[in-house]
């Protein structure tokens, strides 16, 4: 078993092109040595770091998020299963809100968001006057869980 990975092989077993394992590395998200010919080598370690990044990005976090993260470890380490239990409980909040603001989206996927826009037949009828707009910026019924008032039906 290598000791030590190329960023080609690192990038194979994450995912992750080259490119951005050499991003994350100017950015001090992971560490690599260089060979006397100057090729990177990383341990074996970067590969849960990296797939740590990874998810983290997928989840919506930013990288300044992520290497907070990262930098709250003791000595910079890679996390165990201790660090990871710890920061994704700390992420739960974000997570859950998230996923409502998504479960929002999903329910009103062809009815007024209430973004102000008044161009949908049903716009005009759900945010008369553009009533949304009162509550903030952008799509108020998506992202806040603000509900819009009930469309009247026509009586006949």
């Amino acid at each position: 078993m290598e000791k030590e990975l190329t960023i080609g092989t690192l990038s194979e077993r994450t995912g992750v092109a080259t490119s951005a394992l050499r991003f994350y590395e100017s950015q001090g998200l992971i560490d690599a040595t260089r060979t006397d010919g100057g090729q990177r080598r990383y341990h074996r370690e970067t590969l849960r770091r990296v797939s740590f990044i990874r998810i983290a990005q997928m989840v919506g976090l930013s990288l300044d998020e992520i290497r907070a993260a990262m930098e709250s470890l003791p000595n910079g380490r890679t996390p165990n299963e201790h660090d990871w239990a710890g920061l994704s409980a700390a992420w739960r909040p974000r997570l859950d809100e998230q996923i409502a603001m998504m479960e929002r989206l999903r329910e009103r996927l062809s009815a007024c968001i209430g973004c102000g826009c008044l161009s949908l037949r049903v716009c005009k009828l759900v945010n008369p006057g553009d009533v949304a707009g009162e509550g903030g910026v952008g799509p108020r019924y998506v992202v806040t869980d603000a509900t819009p008032p009930r469309v009247r039906q026509p009586k006949g």
